[in-house]
């Protein structure tokens, strides 16, 4: 008697990932630096821990960040990278690579010889959404106050 293995392929449900994207793309735009030049960091404490977010490159319809965590890292535990893309036409923020890999894809094949799982992406920015709102409702982050016009 043979067995057929049987695959079910993941689809991922668009509206409630564009949802999810949408309201990283809110969120984002409240922690950026106030100048959007490349280069531009603004740092954000929360709890214990210190994180940067980087422009790295400022396009006309888009605009990539890095997250990074500076301190409050865990013994065996690789310190926060991610790398956003902020659709500016379309109101939605992705991560696009996470920890220094190449390309995360929309979905695995279950198992994979990394271990992804299925919805992969998807979780990574519901992590994203996680952390974005945690730094809006609870971070910390240094003001930059224009003393020249007049805002002190």
């Amino acid at each position: 008697m043979t067995a057929l293995l049987t695959t079910n392929r993941y689809i991922q449900s668009l509206p409630k990932y564009l949802t999810l994207c949408e309201h990283n793309y809110v969120r984002l735009l409240k922690l950026l630096p106030r100048e959007r030049a490349i280069g531009s960091v603004r740092e954000i404490k929360l709890g214990h821990s210190e994180f940067a977010i980087n422009i790295d490159d400022n396009a006309k319809y888009t605009l990539d960040v890095s997250i990074k965590q500076l301190s409050g890292m865990v013994r065996g535990i690789s310190p926060l990278y991610l790398t956003v893309r902020l659709y500016n036409d379309a109101k939605v923020a992705e991560i696009v690579h996470h920890d220094y890999h190449q390309r995360i894809k929309p979905s695995y094949g279950y198992p994979n010889p990394k271990m992804h799982q299925k919805d992969e992406k998807y979780q990574l920015n519901a992590f994203l959404y996680d952390w974005l709102v945690a730094c809006v409702e609870r971070g910390q982050s240094t003001l930059n106050w224009d003393v020249n016009n007049g805002l002190v």
